[in-house]
């Protein structure tokens, strides 16, 4: 199977793929949870004989600010704003949730997240994936160091930097699209995701480029410009079923995971579904090809 036949048409989908994505995270902002924007976390249980969507309904009845009702193992979970009205906002909440009846609920838990707390976590949740992504670039640009020719060290880094900034943003771009269409939020979970996402995609990537380095090392220094493109199709075949396998097996995991869970962990395993299935491709299709552009002009076929 020789993927850089065909090379235009996988890296033309892949750009409209993250074109739609950002189109996505444009027309739709994404959806923040209070961890982020600041508000409560109630957590209760109701001696009432009520399900989850009567709870709902009592809230967009009477409660008009955003608010995330999550069925868990002992009761609700509660995510709203407004907790800059204190005690009284506090206590309508309860009346509504209770239909003006609050003996009927048992608070587990009450937590406040002040918006100050949220928009330094943003800020440090942003610092930590450009590291993570400049950190990963710096490490494969040093690993290739002794196989500069005809491509330099630097190039594998930069092209890996392409590939782990193509996942981001066609993760986020399809939860900017769920959050709209299905209120699903961005949480302190999804940004772990992002990084094991990070992970995962460079660990296939580099499967990918230590078997290009491997098979450049059996090639005479002076043919490897003319054979690189060879190289790269003969390594991209040699690992091609090795990391779909790895893919499918890891995919079947979370999306049973993803099947029986709800809420955060839900969406957790949901932006892995999306990351790794995105990783998977620009490991293999986006990378590899993407190394015979970054060829010197003089030594393209």
């Amino acid at each position: 199977m020789n993927i850089l036949t065909y090379k235009k048409i996988y890296l033309g989908i892949s750009a409209i793929l993250m074109l739609v994505s950002i189109v996505f995270i444009f027309i739709f902002p994404l959806k923040l949870s209070i961890e982020f924007t600041g508000g409560s976390i109630v957590d209760f249980t109701t001696t009432e004989n009520v399900d989850q969507k009567t709870l709902e309904e009592r809230l967009s009845k009477g409660y008009d600010q955003g608010y995330v009702l999550r069925k868990t193992e002992e009761g609700y979970s509660l995510r709203m704003g407004g907790i800059g009205e204190g005690v009284t906002h506090n206590v309508h909440v309860l009346n509504v949730l209770s239909d003006n009846k609050p003996e009927t609920l048992s608070i587990k838990k009450f937590d406040t997240i002040g918006p100050t707390l949220g928009s330094e976590l943003k800020t440090k949740a942003t610092t930590a994936l450009l590291l993570a992504v400049i950190a990963i670039t710096l490490f494969i640009a040093y690993s290739f160091r002794h196989v500069s020719k005809p491509v330099s060290s630097w190039k594998y880094g930069l092209i890996t930097m392409i590939a782990l900034i193509h996942d981001i943003i066609i993760t986020v771009g399809f939860f900017a699209l769920f959050g709209h269409v299905f209120g699903i939020e961005i949480d302190p979970l999804f940004l772990t995701a992002l990084l094991v996402i990070l992970g995962y995609s460079i660990n296939d990537t580099i499967v990918v480029f230590d078997r290009v380095r491997e098979n450049l090392f059996n090639v005479k220094e002076e043919e490897r410009e003319e054979q690189f493109d060879t190289v790269v199709g003969k390594s991209l075949s040699e690992t091609f079923v090795r990391s779909l396998n790895t893919s499918l097996t890891t995919l079947l995991s979370i999306a049973i995971i993803w099947y029986f869970t709800t809420g955060s962990v839900q969406n957790f395993a949901l932006a892995l579904l999306i990351g790794i299935t995105s990783g998977t491709y620009s490991s293999i299709f986006v990378a590899a090809p993407l190394l015979t552009y970054f060829k010197p002009k003089e030594v393209k076929e």
